[in-house]
């Protein structure tokens, strides 16, 4: 629909525009993002006619734009400030525009009725600006702007002046407007907030020209240039060369990132804070973080130890396999065979062989267990264990007895959990076990800050090396601590490599 070729502008020795290309399509709402002084303000006034480019065409439809006076332009500028008159009414503010075109009566009067009810402002029409909010100013302006059915519409930064609240219901109203009247939408914005919100794509400009233009989740993911990836959110950066796992850096080693780029190319990589996965080392205030996030598997780690304490008489124990927890039934069943002296194995009196007397009874019962776990560790009138992992030298049963508990201790504690560094400390959950001091891809630190804010918890990690923090973000509130020893890792798709 819209196309602009090579289109320079420069006031004396300040270059405001340089060769700047674009094409808007038909019905989208593009967004030219940016900071002040970048230019984009500049191309937007030379849509409207206020401006005339020293070189470059804009062509609307095929037609040339720039050879028509701005009156007579299928193009309306909605201001910055609004510029509503304060004398005339709502109504008379949105019917301006129509009235200079000399319409009759009934078509204005019928369009400004139309056009004010899509805006939610039917029932103001007969109040002046000063009796209104800054966000119902904003859509009487919006509402005079549209009112003339315009093939396109120029928004200068339309939101600015609303608080937070108003101009987030105002962004939805904006994106409802756009779809509803099918006008094309040019916004003009600084604020990455609401271009990525409104916009179908956006055009990043820095000093005169265009650095991107993408969708903005493409624009958020996979910045192209060291701008972008500064500009638009908040990427953590490190400087290097490519290889072919990712990025060289000296100090740091190899960072894990996909790209094309030749080996040996000078590269910036870019990883947003919420791809890291923080690892807690247990090391300081990190080691009471990992133990409190174990919490419940502490406790029952700790209650099937004392459990197990109490029931040590001193007498020998068959040891139970690390995997079977049946065992722990077993066992307690050959127990309660030996204190009555009763003939019948525990749990499977059919298959038990009557004893004399309670010692050869103890000695069917280990039989039996070596038949069914096929790990016989000891016997109970004090025989040296044959340990099926290994036992050596014929250690007393007893010592053989696995520390982790008779009763349900499955596996390796929660405690041993945390001083292996297995346990995450980013959003209070057991994470996927990594090797923290594992070289490559691996960044170790210490926690200097932590914030929350917008159901986000912010991390900022001092890395050697690095003259500015990492950034990580998490979902919810963290426990982690500042002073906290933690490594940082991601996988190799969430690092972008961007030449230098």
């Amino acid at each position: 629909m819209l196309q602009i070729t090579g289109v320079s502008r420069r006031f004396g020795d300040v270059t405001a525009l340089s060769e700047i290309s674009l094409e808007i399509r038909q019905g989208e709402f593009f967004a030219l993002l940016g900071p002040s002084g970048c230019g984009k303000t500049t191309l937007l006034r030379i849509l409207a006619g206020f401006e005339a480019p020293d070189s470059g065409t804009v062509t609307l439809d095929g037609e040339d734009l720039l050879g028509q006076a701005a009156h007579r332009r299928p193009v309306n500028l909605m201001f910055q400030s609004y510029a509503l008159f304060p004398h005339m009414t709502v109504a008379k503010n949105v019917a301006y525009g129509l009235e200079r075109e000399k319409l009759p009566k009934a078509e204005i009067r019928e369009r400004v009725e139309e056009v004010l009810e899509k805006v939610g402002l039917a029932a103001m029409a007969k109040r002046k600006p000063q009796q209104l909010s800054g966000g119902q100013r904003q859509r009487v302006a919006l509402a005079r702007a549209i009112v003339k059915r315009p093939r396109l519409l120029l928004l200068d930064e339309p939101l600015s002046a609303l608080d937070k609240k108003v101009r987030a219901e105002m962004q939805l109203e904006l994106k409802r407007l756009q779809n509803e009247v099918g006008i094309t939408f040019v916004v003009v914005t600084h604020d990455q907030e609401e271009a990525m919100s409104l916009a179908d794509r956006i055009a990043v400009f820095s000093a005169g020209k265009v650095e991107q233009v993408d969708a903005p989740v493409t624009l958020y993911e996979r910045p192209r240039t060291p701008f972008v990836a500064d500009f638009v959110g908040a990427n953590n950066l490190f400087e290097g060369k490519a290889c072919a796992d990712g990025l060289s850096s000296d100090g740091l080693g190899v960072l894990p990132g996909l790209s094309d780029l030749e080996e040996g190319t000078s590269a910036l990589l870019a990883v947003r804070p919420e791809r890291l996965r923080l690892i807690s080392l247990g090391h300081g205030p990190a080691e009471a973080e990992s133990a409190a996030v174990a919490g419940e598997e502490v406790e029952a780690a700790e209650a099937a130890e004392a459990e197990a304490d109490a029931e040590d008489t001193g007498s020998s124990e068959s040891a139970v396999d690390g995997e079977g927890a049946d065992d722990a039934a077993d066992t307690e069943d050959a127990a309660a065979a030996e204190s009555s002296g009763s003939a019948a194995a525990a749990g499977d009196t059919e298959d038990a062989v009557a004893a004399e007397d309670a010692e050869s009874a103890e000695d069917v019962t280990a039989a039996e267990k070596a038949e069914d776990a096929t790990d016989v560790e000891g016997t109970a009138d004090g025989e040296k264990a044959e340990d099926a992992e290994g036992t050596a030298d014929g250690e007393d049963t007893e010592d053989a007895v696995a520390a982790e508990g008779a009763e349900g201790a499955e596996g390796v504690t929660a405690a041993e959990k945390a001083e292996d560094g297995e346990v995450a400390a980013g959003d209070g959950d057991t994470a996927d076990a990594v090797d923290p001091v594992a070289g490559e891809g691996v960044l170790r630190g210490e926690v200097a800050d932590v914030s929350f804010y917008g159901g986000i918890s912010h991390i900022s990690v001092l890395v050697a090396g690095l003259p500015v923090p990492v950034l990580v973000a998490t979902q919810g509130a963290t426990q982690v601590q500042a002073g906290s020893s933690v490594a940082l890792t991601w996988a190799p798709e969430d690092g972008v490599l961007i030449p230098q």
